[in-house]
């Protein structure tokens, strides 16, 4: 893999400013942060007023404990417009998700958000080794989702060629970077191992791509994954991190260079961690529930968001700005199954150790007599599809998570292709427990 380590002279002043300096600047932003939603958000200032707090009440960044979190539900309360703390008119944009599992949230932006917003998109590609002038293949899926417009502006503001592909009919996809000769690829994880499954397909070696970067977010992935990419196509794999309710993607990336957790642009966006359990705040290093607060927001400002995303925060290393461990797992998407936690990126993790299945699955829950029961549907390579090899996989996955996961699982490995795919975010849990 080639060094994409960016100059120092490329780098924003800020990204290297000394701890001192960027405490000062998230005081004075968090002071407008907060009064700005306690006086033009109804729900802010019921929400402060009910925990007897005022932003006048905030000195210093500790005092931040003191106010309520926001959870989605709060988001889905107010749906559509209510969490706006600017006229509709002046919302230049908006996103929402897809309602899936209930109310849509919805977020906007003024004119002045997205040039944020694009701003530390740009930075987050930068860190990732991409420079003015590169071909970009942006897989992200455009529309209300906002993985896709919200990389495609910061690419644009760092000068890079922008390839708007979205996701889908995968085999123009590798067509596309191998034709427009793309240096990065912005794609979800998931999405990228059937990218790399139709290179195979289609005959192309993977390590001869002109791929030297991807960016992948969206949903967890492990460093078992990173190698498995990084390996197969002779490039780098770096985590890019956002939420929409945050701002999207651009919240936190990997540097090139370490690859040792994201930083954080704490100039836009101010973390902690607390106890999912307590809500109380945990010292950096100790593991939590990642908690957001937006610094510069105008039309969605966000105060103390509970992102149910489970990581820890850490000191700067290629940058001054704190790291967040790679987020690994939800808390809102841990099975319990027999009293033992299990996150689907610890199956992934053990997969991955199976030379012989391909690293595609499915988590299946359902329930024996009235006990839970895990099913975990995978799919041999092409060399081991045999029925006999498929058993003898699925026993050594399964002796593979019985020891290090601690849990029974019953492996059903088929034949290659058989495992759903994704072309973006990916279902990794079925859960087809009957309702009590």
């Amino acid at each position: 893999m080639k060094d994409l380590t960016p100059r120092r002279e490329d780098l924003e002043p800020i990204e290297i400013a000394s701890r001192d300096e960027i405490a000062a600047l998230q005081l004075d932003r968090m002071k407008w942060s907060l009064r700005h939603a306690y006086d033009n958000v109804p729900f802010y200032k019921d929400s402060f007023d009910k925990a007897g707090v005022h932003p006048d009440d905030l000195h210093s960044l500790d005092d931040l404990r003191k106010f309520p979190f926001t959870v989605k539900q709060d988001l889905r309360d107010n749906y559509p417009f209510g969490m706006f703390a600017v006229p509709r008119e002046q919302i230049a944009r908006v996103h929402a998700s897809s309602g899936t599992t209930g109310q849509p949230t919805v977020v906007g932006y003024t004119k002045r958000d997205l040039d944020t917003w694009a701003g530390v998109v740009a930075r987050c590609l930068r860190a990732s080794g991409l420079r003015p002038g590169d071909v970009l293949h942006n897989a992200y899926g455009y529309g209300l989702f906002t993985g896709g417009l919200g990389i495609h502006a910061g690419a644009e503001k760092l000068g890079l060629t922008v390839v708007p592909v979205s996701g889908g009919m995968t085999p123009r996809q590798v067509r596309l970077i191998e034709d427009f000769q793309a240096k990065g690829i912005t794609v979800t994880p998931s999405y990228m191992l059937s990218i790399l499954d139709e290179y195979r397909a289609q005959g192309f070696d993977p390590r001869e791509s002109p791929l030297e970067v991807g960016v992948f977010g969206a949903e967890p992935w492990t460093n078992a994954m990173r190698k498995e990419v990084e390996d197969a196509f002779d490039m780098h794999a770096v985590d890019i991190y956002g939420l929409s309710e945050v701002i999207g993607p651009g919240v936190a990336n990997e540097c090139v260079e370490t690859k040792d957790g994201l930083h954080v642009w704490e100039d836009h966006f101010y973390p902690e961690i607390v106890n999912p359990e307590t809500g109380e705040p945990v010292a950096d290093g100790e593991l939590g529930e990642l908690v957001f607060t937006s610094l510069t927001k105008e039309a969605f400002p966000i105060i103390r968001y509970r992102t149910r995303d489970l990581t820890r925060l850490l000191p700067g290393t290629a940058r001054t700005m704190r790291r967040m461990e790679k987020v690994t797992g939800r808390s809102d998407d841990m099975i319990i199954l027999r009293g033992v936690n299990v996150f689907p990126t610890q199956i992934e993790e053990q997969l991955l150790t199976v030379p012989t299945l391909a690293p595609h699955f499915q988590i299946e829950l359902t329930r024996k007599g009235r006990m839970d029961h895990m099913i975990v549907h995978v799919e041999a390579t092409t060399g081991a599809a045999s029925e006999h090899a498929r058993e003898a996989s699925a026993r050594q996955l399964a002796s593979r998570i019985k020891s290090v996961v601690g849990i029974t699982a019953e492996i059903r490995a088929a034949e290659p292709g058989k495992v759903a795919r994704s072309q973006g975010k990916a279902v990794r849990v079925v859960d087809n427990r009957p309702r009590d």
